[in-house]
């Protein structure tokens, strides 16, 4: 089949609606628009990549629904390998970027979670949500879309539920309930990249009581439909010269003001009994995956500490120890990520999740040890490398003080200062800039990481195999509560 082109990907951005908002107006194009820009290019990337063979091994592959070779990020994950092969293309696209691919990861989980969820859905309650869910995904499949997954309400009060909350709509809810689809309000926050998608699918982020329905909604909407709007969270980035990297990750807030969404796009309607299993099978998935997006994220970050201690005119060697730290912690979470996937299981759908226990173990030793590698990074760079240290692009390049500044920031005899300038910048970038990634909260935080992993750890099952080999006969339980 005939893959989209990234001119044609920037055609469908630019046929759209303008409703993507940022420093007070709402952007006209946001192919070019500064703003915008870097982000765009981040997306684009994955249609580039399309074109070149040597990459199809991991961003092809054999559609399980058409027959037809089709984008990777749209098929369904049936076996570990398929797994495993989303892990690599997100490994993939950090290589080339340095930072965050949504479009190519949160909506084809998404997707993937639903496409079980659905058929027990369908099975216990007689919709047809699964049909519904098929043709979609035939379609986008046909259009190489970018689709982007969206969980993450406002929430409000955390100390309140969603029924209790003053301004309901903190969690996204259905208001109408039509003949011919549904009409929703609220909000899906911090949604990473969301601009840049053609179509984003929506589902519950929480677990929910039955009379908690209204929030238990799932669909898929494109990213200009009326009534939704978008806001560009702000950026930590320079905008000019090597200040401003080629490549960012840019979150939204989706603002639902009574969208309409149509029947054939509505997936999940007030069946709160499942709204905590998508989570289970979403994080499962996403936590084991994550490995490979610092991973990835990692081995860019030490070739940007080893070209930083070349610009400064030392071997890169000085730091081998520093690197195969970080080679290492890279290795950690990547391996541990690919036997979360191994040792996962395969749902009656059709579908393979990962084993949730060694999935979110990850999550949490991605989350605590991504700060080491940033660590490295600085120490290996040197001031230089530090937030504030160096003049920005327009001070350096100017006519009268930029020689003078220049002068002083050169490193290595053999190269220019520029090349130093722009290594400076990639490392602060990485460290304390827009390349910096959400791996301590982004999928979900680590206390809630080990929240499953205390609840799926059994424990009287461990001491029974304890006390099989001291050869203890008598039952050895918890002391009773102090009273």
């Amino acid at each position: 089949m005939k893959f989209r082109t990234k001119e044609e990907y920037h055609a469908d951005l630019r046929a759209m609606r303008p409703n993507v908002f940022k420093n007070g107006r709402f952007i006209e194009d946001i192919v070019t628009d500064p703003d915008t820009k870097t982000l765009i290019e981040n997306e684009s990337l994955t249609y580039e990549l399309l074109q070149n063979p040597e990459h199809d091994a991991i961003l092809k592959a054999k559609s399980t629904l058409s027959g037809e070779t089709v984008a990777r990020w749209h098929t369904l994950m049936t076996c570990p390998e398929d797994l495993m092969m989303y892990g690599k293309l997100k490994k993939l696209h950090f290589h080339h970027t340095g930072v965050c691919c949504a479009g190519v990861c949160t909506g084809w989980n998404t997707f993937n979670v639903l496409w079980s969820v659905t058929a027990e859905i369908d099975e216990k309650h007689g919709t047809d949500y699964h049909k519904r869910l098929e043709a979609w995904l035939r379609d986008v499949e046909l259009k190489t879309y970018k689709i982007g997954g969206a969980l993450t309400d406002a929430k409000g009060d955390r100390g309140k539920k969603a029924g209790q909350q003053v301004t309901p709509d903190v969690n996204l809810r259905v208001t109408e309930i039509r003949d011919d689809g549904i009409v929703v309000n609220g909000a899906k926050v911090m949604i990473a990249n969301a601009a840049a998608f053609h179509e984003i699918i929506c589902i519950p982020g929480t677990a929910y009581k039955e009379n908690e329905k209204e929030f238990v909604i799932s669909f898929a909407v494109p990213r200009d439909a009326k009534g939704l709007t978008l806001v560009q969270a702000e950026v930590k980035e320079g905008r000019e010269g090597w200040d401003a990297m080629k490549y960012s990750t840019m979150a939204s807030y989706l603002i639902f003001e009574d969208c309409f969404i149509p029947k054939e796009k509505v997936f999940m309607c007030g069946e709160w009994e499942s709204s905590g299993v998508i989570i289970s099978r979403f994080t499962a998935n996403y936590r084991a995956a994550i490995g490979s997006c610092m991973s990835g994220n990692g081995d860019v970050m030490l070739g940007a500490a080893a070209l930083m201690a070349r610009a400064n005119g030392l071997s890169a060697n000085v730091f081998r120890e520093k690197f195969v730290d970080m080679q290492m912690i890279g290795n950690l979470v990547y391996g541990l990520g690919l036997g979360a996937m191994l040792a996962g299981e395969k749902h009656p759908s059709g579908t393979f999740y990962a084993d949730p226990t060694l999935a979110h173990t990850n999550k949490y030793y991605v989350a605590t040890s991504y700060a080491e590698l940033r660590r490295i990074c600085e120490d290996v760079g040197g001031g230089i490398a530090e937030t504030g240290c160096l003049p920005n692009y327009k001070d350096c390049t100017d006519p009268v003080m930029g020689p003078k500044i220049m002068k002083y920031v050169k490193g290595n005899s053999e190269l220019s200062a520029e090349t130093r300038a722009r290594a400076a910048r990639l490392s602060e970038w990485f460290t304390s800039g827009g390349g910096t990634m959400a791996f301590i909260h982004g999928g979900g935080s680590p206390d809630g990481a080990r929240v499953v992993v205390r609840l799926n750890t059994p424990v009287d099952e461990y001491v029974k195999y304890a006390a099989g080999i001291a050869g203890i006969t008598e039952k050895v339980e918890d002391p009773a509560p102090k009273k």
